[in-house]
């Protein structure tokens, strides 16, 4: 049975479903006349809704938020942003966990459009996955991957494992994890504890960070 529509604030314009075929165009008008849906993206042209969110994810996203954010404001020319709708392409409009960019003025392709929605790559584009691995890495990555973004992070959260790529002659390729810290290529001193947050210990995390600022 067909999932039911989810009613959009004009009858007009029809409802969003799961697996639609949108260019990126039609998909926001769709969302725009939905202003109480959640989540939903459009991925090489189809649409995926999310679910909703578990207290494992909320937690971990918690988290990377504190390390992105506390850089984003420790460097001059860099943002971060969570959980924004970012317009990448054609048939690419995703709404990742969180994302690390330079400001225009310093070089970013990340802009904020009249619309008010994010469009073209950042610098490092990070999903937490607990039920959207199949989705995180693999057909996000690829949208991702094309659109330029030059590092993707996915924290997988039941494997525990941080996979961190860097874009190298157009695909992605593993950042190499030493003592296990990964550090950023596009960002100096942006450095995850990745053994540290897959065991939950925050507190080592930050500290591994603050390091790399300082």
């Amino acid at each position: 049975m067909a999932p039911a529509p989810v009613p959009t604030a004009e009858a007009s314009i029809p409802a969003l479903y799961n697996g639609d075929r949108l260019a990126a165009c039609e998909f926001l008008r769709r969302l725009e006349a939905m202003p109480h849906l959640k989540k939903a993206e459009l991925i090489d042209g189809i649409v995926f809704m999310g679910s909703p969110v578990s207290a494992r994810h909320a937690e971990q996203d918690s988290l990377l938020q504190l390390l992105l954010g506390t850089y984003a404001n420790s460097v001059d020319g860099v943002a971060s942003a969570t959980n924004a709708t970012l317009r990448l392409g054609p048939d690419d409009v995703i709404q990742p966990d969180l994302l690390l960019r330079r400001l225009p003025d310093a070089g970013g392709q990340c802009r904020v459009e009249p619309t008010g929605y994010f469009a073209g790559p950042p610098e490092l584009v990070a999903e937490i996955a607990v039920t959207s691995a199949s989705i995180d890495l693999h057909a996000k990555r690829d949208s991702c991957r094309r659109a330029g973004v030059r590092e993707y992070m996915v924290w997988d959260v039941s494997a525990k494992r941080i996979h961190w790529w860097a874009l190298e002659e157009d695909e992605y390729r593993p950042l190499p994890e030493e003592a296990g810290i990964v550090e950023s290529r596009v960002f100096p001193g942006l450095r995850v504890a990745t053994a540290a947050m897959a065991k939950g210990d925050g507190k080592k995390a930050l500290a591994v960070l603050r390091a790399g600022l300082g």
